[in-house]
């Protein structure tokens, strides 16, 4: 029975568990919570950003639609 995750463009729990024994072995057991440390601050930021940028350009359309009107 093979698992496939959605999220992950279809990756299979061999190739997850794979995975997960490279890193280990590059890394080792107490790196890895520090790099995934890293990893979800850099998503955040990236997150937030993006989030800013969309506020921003629905704030401008939303001015250039009021003066357009008057």
């Amino acid at each position: 029975m093979a698992t496939n995750f959605a999220f992950i463009g279809g990756l299979g729990g061999w190739e997850i568990l794979l995975i997960v024994l490279v890193l280990l072995i590059f890394f080792g057991a107490k790196r890895i919570p520090e790099l995934a440390k890293g990893l979800g601050r850099g998503i955040r930021e990236f997150k937030d950003a993006t989030k800013e940028i969309k506020d921003e350009i629905e704030e401008g359309t939303r001015n250039t639609t009021t003066t357009t009107k008057s």
